[in-house]
Order: structure tokens, then C-alpha cells, then sequence
């Protein structure tokens, strides 16, 4: 398969490894931070193909799970109410709330739908005038743009029992964040590719000047992923901070001008709350003023709503790249991927939900 099979291939990742050995002369401490690199990195081993002195941690990368609880909190309330159908991907729906999740709100005959994109959602709403139909609209930038084309779609149908519940963050902030406090050592950075394709390289170049730390933009096949652990290690290796291209083949440097054109004509920058990171200055996008008729949380009247995790999940911890997540005592035990305490575990691009699937009991 073009694009896909040429990059898994042995001949190809050999040579990136050899050389990734030999560049490292030092600790270093890259963190990826998208969820899919996460999960590649552990389907394939590529952790286990790096000299000693690597270390890959983990970053706040999985959108689902930087999703604050009241947020579930809130879809919760949401999608109980009479006359309701609730949509979302299909992940969210076992993302453990203060008390319950969407699959028990379901169980009890609430209305919850997987839907794959929110445009399915704004069909559904033509179809059925008579109900209120919510989109769980959650991501980073990358799938911003979608929602924010659903919500025009919606517009120009004249849809008034359409809304979304927005809970979408950026990456950026999230960066300056971990950054400025100190708590993780993080040499370097691996960027989601995704999320440049829509936003580019440019709004990194600020973090690299203040924290003089690489940040190296990839995708998620083992090639990609090892050309852009090379980067960083010859980055750093010679006193280098600078943000970098791994992708080229999706990635430009200004990103993709219609999906910004369209992010900035429905949504509006705002401070935002992540799981496990807490309120973060500007990290965020909400519905604009002029599109607040489609704002759930002012439509249902939830937005005081608020949550509280699990006290024996640490998945904040682990979002930061704090703790390895089979090093939290639940691990495994009184939190599964059937059973799940927080959204790490549940996700499909969890950290601790990779560790599960991916390493046997007892392996790093």
C-alpha cells in the first residue's frame, strides 16, 4: 500500500536506527505528544530499537483523554434529557465521568449515537426535526476544521435543533505549559503530524527560541517516527533547538490556509481546562458569539456543571510524562480497559490503554 507499507518495511528502518545509535553520545529525553505515535511506537517495538540512553515518554497528546470530566460531566446531563440524541465518536462513550459514562446513559435508553464525523450528525438532524441533536465536538486542531464545517452546514440548512457540546484544545499552550513548569525533562519534542497539516510549523518557533528545545514535526509509520527522533538527536547532539519538518510529504510549513480560514470563521480562541493539566491560557476554541445558538452548553444550560476524577487515577501524572503508566498502582488491576478509571486506559490513543494492549505483564 503507497504511503503505508514502504514505511513499516526492515530495509527502510534499519538504517535509521543504526544511525540514530550511533549519533547518541548522552541521556536524552524526547516526548511524543499525539497519541497514534504513541500507540505505533508501542505496536511496533520502537522503543525497544533505541540505545539506552534514549528515553520516549508520553505527552498530552490523546484528545479524548485530555477531555476535562466535566465535560463528560456535562454530555452526561446532556444526553439524559428526553428528546435528546446525543452523538460522538466512539471511544468518548466508555470515558468514565464523575459517576457513569455515556454507554450507561445509553443503557438506560438515552438516545447515544456513534457517529464519524459531525457532519453525520447535522444529516441526522435534518432527518429528525422533532429532536435536539448534540455533536460531542472534542480534538486539537486537527479535527477542528470538520466541526467547524458542520456548524456552517448547519447554518445554511437553517438546523435549529442542532448544537455542539466544544471541547477543543490546542496544542501549543499545552507545550509552553510543560515547559515553563519544569516537571518534566524534556529534551525535545515529536509533534503530531496531524495537527501541522492543518496549523503548520510556524506558531512552534516562539517555544523553541524562549526553551531552546527541538521540536521536530512527524508522522506515525516507524519510518516517520525514526526519522524524527533523528532529528532530535542530532539536534540536540550538536547544540541545535529548532523546529523541523519529518514529514514533508504531508506537512508545509503555513499548514492548510482553508481549514484556518475556516477554524477562525466559527471558532474563537479561549482558556481552556485539560485533564490532568488544568486550566491552560488560551489553549482552547469555543463557538463565536455570533454561532452561540448552537453552543449545547448554553442551549441545555450545563455549562456550571463540573467533575471530579477517580482520587486513584494518575493519568494527569501520566499526561505529563511524570509517571510510566504501568507504574500507577491500578495499572492492570482495578483499572482495565473494561473497567477503566480514567481516559488513558479507554482511549484508542491512550498511553496507558498502548501499554495494555501492546506489553505483556511485567515489560517496561
Amino acid at each position: 500500500m503507497r504511503f503505508l507499507d514502504e514505511y513499516r518495511e526492515a530495509e527502510a528502518v534499519q538504517p535509521l536506527v543504526a544511525a540514530i545509535q550511533q549519533r547518541v553520545t548522552r541521556p536524552w529525553t524526547l516526548m511524543e505528544v499525539c497519541g497514534g505515535q504513541t500507540h505505533s511506537i508501542m505496536r511496533f517495538g520502537i522503543d525497544r530499537l533505541l540505545p539506552a540512553k534514549l528515553r520516549l515518554i508520553h505527552g498530552p497528546g490523546c484528545p479524548v483523554c485530555v477531555t476535562p470530566v466535566a465535560f463528560i460531566d456535562k454530555a452526561l446531563a446532556i444526553a439524559a434529557q428526553p428528546g435528546v440524541v446525543f452523538c460522538s465518536f466512539g471511544d468518548m462513550l466508555r470515558v468514565p465521568g464523575s459517576a457513569e459514562d455515556l454507554l450507561r446513559v445509553k443503557s438506560r435508553g438515552g438516545d447515544v449515537r456513534i457517529v464519524y464525523s459531525a457532519l453525520d450528525a447535522v444529516q441526522l438532524a435534518a432527518r429528525l426535526p422533532d429532536r435536539e441533536v448534540v455533536f460531542f465536538a472534542v480534538g486539537f486542531e486537527t479535527t477542528a476544521p470538520a466541526n467547524a464545517l458542520a456548524v456552517r452546514e448547519a447554518r445554511r440548512l437553517g438546523l435549529a435543533n442542532f448544537s455542539l457540546l466544544v471541547s477543543h484544545v490546542r496544542v501549543p499552550p499545552a507545550l509552553e505549559l510543560l515547559l515553563a513548569s519544569g516537571r518534566a525533562q524534556v529534551d525535545a519534542f515529536l509533534a503530531a503530524g496531524h495537527v501541522c497539516a492543518i496549523m503548520g510549523t510556524e506558531e512552534y518557533l516562539p517555544l523553541t527560541a524562549r526553551h531552546h528545545v527541538p521540536i521536530v514535526v512527524t508522522g506515525f509509520e516507524p519510518v516517520d517516527l525514526l526519522r524524527g527522533i533523528l532529528d532530535c538527536v542530532t539536534q540536540l547532539e550538536e547544540g541545535r533547538a529548532e523546529v523541523s519538518n519529518a514529514y514533508e510529504r504531508v506537512v508545509v510549513p503555513r499548514g492548510n490556509a482553508v481549514a484556518q480560514t475556516l477554524l477562525a470563521e466559527v471558532f474563537q480562541v479561549v482558556d481552556r481546562c485539560w485533564r490532568g493539566l488544568g486550566l491552560i491560557p488560551r489553549s482552547g476554541f469555543a463557538l463565536r458569539e455570533e454561532f452561540a445558538d448552537l453552543d449545547a452548553e448554553l442551549r441545555f444550560d450545563v455549562a456550571e456543571i463540573g467533575g471530579a476524577e477517580s482520587p486513584d487515577c494518575r493519568s494527569g501524572e501520566v499526561l505529563q510524562g511524570l509517571l510510566w503508566p504501568t507504574d500507577c498502582p491500578a495499572f492492570g488491576t482495578t483499572c482495565t480497559p473494561e473497567h477503566p478509571l480514567g481516559a488513558t486506559m479507554v482511549s484508542t490513543e491512550g498511553a496507558c490503554a498502548a501499554h495494555y494492549r501492546y506489553r505483556r505483564p511485567g515489560e517496561a
